[in-house]
């Protein structure tokens, strides 16, 4: 199923698939869930592809065309989210700069800082995001690192962990603590860091599926001019809170595509291993199309109250539910194959895709916020429950 509202958004839609049968590289539709550890860092075609899209107005078609758009609705931006999940069309390696950092810097810098946004969204600048630290993920205002004011500088010394590309990045949007003696949401400050400056040692760390897209970064003195605060001093929870909601504003779309692929997949892991007539399996499967299924009504009926002007409470649940519903997917599908899963070599092939979606789907349920915060947000925000 898929929801066209409009002949414009028809004519959108049609655009942007002849666009991408013209346009889109091999490499950026990978035959597997996730891309491998080869594809760690940033490749030279994913530059090349991303200044592609940013050029002809595919970037973020809601974005005005010299921010990579073309000021497409709400209801087309869908139309385009969901296609490019559907044809599996990796849109950019660097989900930070696009993502995070550009809309950042258009909502809260100053005119200097938004002249950088375009350079993040079309990834000719690469950014790194400093939030977590050993004991600040989850609860990010409990960080630690910390920018002293010396003069025309800030002096910074701290920790950050889980900070994806930060090997390959130039620039890190640092949340960094400026007044200790503040309650813990109210002393943090966002800072501009060249990651080339002298006291930053960037470590990257091996994940279990063998890839190094992350990395430990310290910082031992390092001096950031003070011209490179975003926003104001110790407004620097207000722009987390739009750094996180840019972060996670589409994510639900991918997780339903992805579900039901998974889905698929494992329809197919059934019948080739001639599990089509257990009874249980049978059962199984079809409650997990339910569950795709409603999940996909129910985003689309956030959408339909977002482009009425409405909130979409039922997006606070959306991320919750698609990362865990993945995960449940993958793990399934480790089940099926028995002791046979967790000996599969190759994990690009269809019997190898289970154990590495599993592991990967992990992650999915940590990154743009943990399960655990999401269902405090959607406990407060949404059913107006009480906080404890």
């Amino acid at each position: 199923m898929q929801i066209v509202t409009s002949p414009e958004d028809e004519a959108f839609l049609n655009e942007l698939r002849a666009f991408l049968d013209a346009n889109c590289p091999p490499e950026a539709k990978p035959n597997r869930d996730f891309l491998g550890e080869e594809d760690a860092g940033i490749p030279q075609w994913a530059r090349e592809w991303q200044a592609t899209l940013f050029d002809n107005g595919w970037m973020v078609p809601s974005f005005s065309p010299e921010l990579g758009g073309r000021n497409a609705t709400p209801s087309q931006t869908f139309v385009y989210l969901e296609e490019l999940a559907r044809q599996r069309v990796v849109r950019s390696v660097h989900f930070g700069g696009y993502a995070i950092v550009g809309p950042s810097l258009l909502e809260f810098g100053n005119d200097e800082q938004k002249a950088m946004a375009p350079g993040a969204i079309r990834g000719d600048t690469v950014w790194c995001v400093g939030m977590s630290e050993p004991d600040a993920g989850s609860d990010l205002a409990a960080l630690k690192t910390r920018a002293v004011d010396d003069g025309d500088s800030f002096i910074v010394t701290g920790q950050k962990v889980w900070t994806s590309y930060a090997p390959v990045a130039d620039k890190c949007f640092c949340y960094v603590r400026t007044d200790p003696d503040a309650p813990k949401h109210k002393g943090i400050s966002v800072l501009i860091v060249d990651l080339d400056s002298p006291g930053i040692d960037i470590r990257p760390l091996v994940q279990i599926t063998g890839s190094a897209e992350f990395a430990e970064v310290f910082f031992d003195d390092v001096v950031v001019p003070k011209a490179n605060l975003v926003g104001d001093l110790n407004d620097g929870w207000r722009i987390t809170m739009g750094s996180l909601a840019h972060e996670r504003g589409g994510l639900w779309v991918e997780g339903v595509v992805g579900a039901q692929r998974a889905l698929e997949g494992l329809c197919d892991l059934v019948k080739r291993n001639g599990l089509g007539g257990d009874p249980a399996v049978r059962r199984r499967l079809g409650g997990l199309y339910e569950r795709v299924e409603s999940l996909r009504a129910l985003g689309y009926k956030g959408l339909s109250s977002f482009a009425q002007g409405s909130s979409a409470p039922e997006h606070s649940y959306m991320k919750l539910a698609t990362s865990e519903l993945r995960q449940e997917l993958s793990e399934y599908g480790m089940d099926l194959q028995g002791a046979f899963g967790a000996a599969v070599a190759d994990q690009a092939s269809d019997e190898g895709r289970w154990w590495r979606g599993f592991f990967v789907s992990i992650a999915a349920s940590i990154g743009g916020g943990t399960s655990e915060i999401q269902r405090n947000v959607v406990a407060t925000r949404v059913l107006g429950l009480p906080r404890s």
